[in-house]
């Protein structure tokens, strides 16, 4: 089970340069790093994670007396294989982490882009603009539109016509007969 571990213990444990790896994977520090240096800061970390989980099982193994000794000594580090393996496993859980989260926004922001175009595409389908008809061929007499402009006649014309009509007939019944 992987516990935290503070960043002074790891400084304890691990030589410079993979200090300065692990270190990049820490909270501030592993947003600044580019999507590809974290791809390839997780097969080095996976690597590290490999070779000291490896020297940890064959030191429990020597322990036990089920395997002989594998050349003539084992690195200095070898010490706290359990520890170092620990280390790196936490750094490359961190590093996967940020890269699905990534990866998950990279996905949301295309999502988005797409329904945004769909639904522009659908909005303007429904205004879709459509030729007039226009004349077209048919057998027997098509009526053609006139070329006469149409005259409007204004409401006041219009009532002083009636108006005038409503007065002449007055007139002519208070003629008698």
């Amino acid at each position: 089970m992987l516990m935290s571990m503070p960043c002074k213990f790891e400084r304890s444990l691990l030589s410079h340069e993979e200090y300065e790896t692990v270190r990049l994977t820490h909270h501030p520090a592993i947003y600044d790093v580019e999507t590809a240096d974290l791809e390839a800061m997780r097969s080095r970390l996976r690597t590290m994670r490999d070779k000291e989980r490896t020297l940890g099982r064959q030191r429990r193994r020597e322990v036990r007396g089920k395997a002989k000794a594998r050349g003539t000594s084992f690195p200095g580090t070898a010490e706290h294989a359990s520890e170092r393996k620990q280390v790196f496993a936490a750094a490359l859980k961190r590093v996967n982490t940020e890269l699905r989260r990534l990866h998950n926004l990279t996905a949301r922001t295309t999502h988005v882009e797409a329904a945004r175009k769909a639904l522009a595409l659908h909005r303007a389908a429904n205004f879709a603009p459509r030729p007039a008809s226009g004349a077209t061929a048919n057998e027997g007499a098509v009526p053609t539109a006139s070329s006469r402009r149409r005259k409007i006649v204004t409401g006041a014309k219009i009532g002083r016509v009636s108006q005038a009509t409503r007065i002449a007939q007055a007139v002519r019944d208070a003629r008698a007969p």
